[in-house]
């Protein structure tokens, strides 16, 4: 059953994912899918930076005009969306293309509130290629208008990939269930104070 799930969610959207930049069509807007920075021993965490770089690539050449951060902000401690904006900031990407959703608590609520919340259909979802798969079934699954670029995935995380088939089970026990997003209104940003924590022990 895990398996067959695993499958069938890459299977049902495989005709809506990119890898080759130049067969991606021109967009509007990009939906960045929030992770750490860092892992919890303070290694860098190669999801966030292919995220981002691929953002910047497509937003460099034009692919992608507004990019939207949409990440967890749930504590004073922990800031996705803000450290996403920061790091593009400083990679080139002009401040008033980027938006930062502070309610992206899980790919469920990013990208629905992406839809409902910020009306960009229709966007390109930035994240790895297993995460485009789970974040185009919920896509389809709440008629949104999505595809997906898929960002370089780090070799040797295997423990995320296996992590990834559990996942897709609650996903389609979300789907099952008519689970929501937590909230689909606009949520502001937390109030940081100046030692800010962007450290998890693993990626979303």
């Amino acid at each position: 059953m895990l398996l067959l799930a695993d499958f069938l969610t890459g299977y049902i959207v495989r005709d809506k994912i990119y890898t080759d930049i130049k067969a991606l069509p021109n967009y509007e807007n990009a939906l960045v899918l929030g992770t750490a920075k860092y892992y919890a021993k303070g290694t860098p965490n190669l999801y966030y930076k292919y995220r981002l770089e691929t953002a910047l690539e497509l937003y460099k050449k034009g692919k992608v005009k507004k990019l939207l951060l949409s990440g967890d902000n749930k504590t004073p401690y922990y800031n996705e969306p803000k450290t996403m904006s920061l790091d593009l900031r400083r990679m080139g990407v002009q401040n008033v293309d980027l938006s930062q959703d502070f309610a992206g608590y899980r790919t469920l609520d990013s990208v629905v509130r992406a839809a409902e919340v910020y009306h960009l259909q229709p966007f390109v979802i930035i994240t790895q290629e297993f995460h485009c798969e789970r974040a185009l079934f919920i896509a389809k699954t709440h008629n949104i208008d999505a595809v997906c670029f898929a960002a370089k995935y780090p070799e040797g995380h295997i423990k995320v990939r296996l992590r990834e088939i559990l996942a897709r089970i609650g996903m389609i026990w979300d789907y099952v269930s008519g689970v929501k997003p937590e909230t689909l209104e606009k949520v502001g940003e937390a109030i940081l104070p100046a030692t800010t924590s962007t450290k998890i022990s693993e990626d979303k």
